[in-house]
């Protein structure tokens, strides 16, 4: 579905959307956590607008959260 809705290669700040293979997410090395954190979100609200299917991370995110 990420890759169906056009998200591959998609970035935010230092964190990529794969360019190939849409379901992981690159550190282009400079990436901090709230940019991994922001692209996830946009993928979720993008694949929910499209499909409205709504994708949870494999991943558990802990620690404080800078919003």
């Amino acid at each position: 579905l990420i890759d169906q809705a056009r998200l591959k290669g998609v970035t935010v700040g230092g964190a990529q959307v794969s360019p190939k293979h849409a379901n992981f997410i690159i550190n282009r090395g400079h990436a901090c956590a709230a940019d991994i954190e922001t692209l996830i979100r946009r993928i979720q609200s993008r694949v929910r607008a499209a499909f409205d299917v709504a994708l949870h991370p494999e991943v558990h995110i802990v620690g404080e959260r800078l919003r």
